[in-house]
């Protein structure tokens, strides 16, 4: 969990420490902060955020055009997918521009009198949050911004206008386009802001993209459409179950957890040494991941380790624990009693009961001898992986830490050994 969002004035006194003051005229004169922090139509001679490295002062007036260009106050040959693959790349590959771009977007969506531009540069921070987080020192800021356009629609519209006025009393001439600029296209800005303000939250523990491999169009396209239609990864049970429920109504457990299973089973996963300890390619995870978010499984597939990290990497990223939170202390208080274990999974609800019982079932497959002689994975090594995917310990506490995850993974084993799952065979 992060830190309650800095106050507005915390946020100025780190703006006021950290930009990189711009200069103005033949005179030279410092811009203020809240015109350092305003949209600017023009471009920019130097970074926002200081910096002594010279690719990052370079890289980071080019990335201004960019984001222009993305949010539609630049004109480009380049698509809008494009412009937005070229900048996420540039700052997956180097880090020292990150934060550069959140502070450009901030500038960028700060009285903007244009609703569509607005809305795109919500936009690419959106999709940009799912590639990288921001650095520690600048994820408060970010959060505070993001913070402050939750409940926000009313305010923005109102300041648009206020705007819009004060320009056209200045200058007559640009009325019509202006009024132009402030119909309203796309999504609500909250909208997009209650979505970042989640991203940021995941991505600050988890850390954006990984692996070798750089940023595609697909991925691009696919962070773009996860800010309507949530991922198949990081949501809620319920939301998942509700995705499907046209796809697959009659689907008692989440489609994306039995096809992973099967897969794992298909490739030959309980016969292959170390199989939820080794790690699958974690490019090709990330192309599966894709895959599965588009509700397809692609043919083709070849090391079960793939599919086995995918699906590890599922129950671990939903945003509530298969086991709730609530329930958490009452498994670590049984985790030496059998018969206290199997109780606490018959208390959980409905659906994170029948996500467990099938997961409890799944890892009884390969906790049979036959299968461990094979995989090396003995019923304790099959809790040790796969306790953490379950359980969450809220403690900041190292020593609590260390001394729950001990009892998470003997509560695991208990429920591997002495729950009875066969009620589960043939439920998808």
């Amino acid at each position: 969990t992060l830190r309650k969002p800095i106050s507005q004035s915390s946020m100025a006194d780190w703006a006021s420490k950290n930009l990189n003051m711009h200069t103005q005229g033949i005179f030279r004169r410092r811009i203020s902060i809240s015109n350092m922090l305003s949209w600017n139509g023009g471009s920019i001679k130097k970074p926002m955020l200081i910096t002594s490295n010279r690719t990052i002062k370079k890289e980071a007036c080019e990335m201004f055009k960019l984001v222009q260009s993305y949010m539609g106050d630049r004109q480009t040959r380049m698509d809008r997918n494009h412009v937005a693959l070229v900048t996420v790349t540039k700052c997956w590959s180097m880090q020292g521009l990150r934060d550069e771009l959140y502070i450009q977007l901030i500038r960028q969506t700060t009285d903007n009198t244009c609703y569509r531009s607005l809305a795109w540069g919500w936009e690419l921070m959106a999709i940009s949050l799912a590639f990288f987080s921001p650095s520690p020192k600048f994820q408060s800021y970010l959060e505070g911004y993001i913070y402050r356009h939750l409940d926000s629609d009313e305010n923005i519209a109102q300041r648009i206008k206020e705007l819009v006025d004060l320009k056209n009393k200045k200058n007559s001439k640009s009325r019509k386009k202006r009024k132009q600029n402030t119909e309203d296209e796309g999504l609500p800005i909250s909208t997009y802001a209650k979505y970042c303000y989640r991203k940021l939250q995941k991505v600050a523990v988890t850390g954006g993209k990984k692996g070798l491999r750089k940023p595609t169009v697909e991925e691009i396209t696919h962070a773009r459409n996860a800010i309507v239609t949530p991922s198949l990864f990081g949501s809620s049970l319920e939301e998942i179950m509700l995705r499907q429920q046209d796809m697959y109504p009659g689907n008692k457990l989440p489609w994306v957890q039995t096809q992973l299973s099967q897969q794992v089973l298909a490739l030959g996963g309980e016969q292959t040494e170390g199989i939820f300890r080794i790690p699958g390619d974690i490019d090709e995870v990330n192309a599966l991941k894709l895959q599965v978010d588009q509700w397809r499984i692609p043919g083709g597939l070849s090391d079960p380790n793939i599919p086995a990290s995918l699906l590890k990497l599922w129950y671990r990223e939903l945003e509530e624990p298969v086991i709730p939170q609530q329930f958490y202390k009452e498994c670590i208080s049984n985790y030496e009693n059998p018969d206290a274990a199997v109780a606490v999974v018959q208390l959980l609800p409905e659906l994170n009961r029948l996500v467990l019982c099938y997961l409890i079932h799944f890892l009884q497959i390969f906790a049979q001898p036959s299968n461990v002689g094979r995989t090396k994975m003995d019923v304790n090594n099959l809790a040790m992986v796969m306790a953490p995917n379950c359980l969450r310990c809220q403690s900041d506490d190292p020593r609590v830490i260390f001394e729950n995850t001990r009892k998470e993974m003997s509560f695991l084993r208990m429920l591997i050994v002495h729950l009875d799952t066969s009620f589960i065979k043939g439920l998808v």
